[in-house]
């Protein structure tokens, strides 16, 4: 099974300035995660980010702010740790609304009416990453799993501030059925064929 663009959601946890000097590899880590907002701004992917406590952490890394914006998102406060818990769920599933019975199908008794097709439900592949892996970022994945997701962790722009801690967390989410992959991996899964109009400006964000 491979990744569909068309099917995909980007979420981005909790890059905050304060917080990102104590984890490690953190420079790799947020390179990785503005190539995926980029990219998916390029694949027309919504993209998402989330801040813990901003009060105290501070927001989000400006350049990977920006590139939220510009990818048309936004970035979710909240306190708890999964962010399921503060209404991610309902910006990546709104809920259904059903259209209005059409026309003259009014005039017939309930039973026989044929109410118009509700709203598709949108996409449900959520492409995740974030910091700590083992904290915001792995309870917010098995939060959206518990929601009947389908959850894929970018693990190169994943981190904790020790490795022991974000290979546990990778551990668990494989564990509870989250799929593993690279921002690579998502970049060409994404894109599928080298003749897709965005190829070139894919490579020149993986090179």
């Amino acid at each position: 099974m491979l990744l569909d663009a068309d099917d995909s959601q980007l979420v981005l946890v909790d890059y905050q300035g304060r917080l990102m000097p104590a984890v490690f590899e953190h420079e790799r880590v947020l390179a990785n995660a503005l190539r995926l907002a980029r990219m998916a701004a390029l694949m027309q992917v919504p993209v998402w980010g989330t801040v813990q406590n901003a009060d105290k952490l501070g927001p989000n890394v400006q350049e990977l702010e920006a590139a939220i914006a510009a990818a048309g998102g936004k970035t979710l406060p909240k306190m708890h740790f999964n962010a399921v818990e503060d209404g991610l769920g309902q910006w990546l599933r709104p809920p259904v609304r059903k259209a209005p019975v059409a026309g003259n199908a009014r005039s017939l008794p309930k039973h026989l009416q044929k109410a118009a097709p509700a709203e598709a439900e949108g996409r449900n592949t959520i492409v995740i990453a974030g910091c700590e892996a083992h904290v915001c970022l792995m309870q917010t994945a098995l939060g959206l799993l518990e929601e009947e997701f389908d959850v894929w962790v970018v693990t190169d722009a994943c981190s904790s501030r020790s490795e022991r801690n974000r290979d546990a967390a990778f551990d668990r989410l494989a564990g509870a059925g989250a799929e593993l992959l690279t921002t690579e991996m998502v970049a060409f899964e994404w894109l599928r064929t080298a003749e897709h109009p965005a190829f070139r400006d894919m490579l020149a964000l993986v090179k």
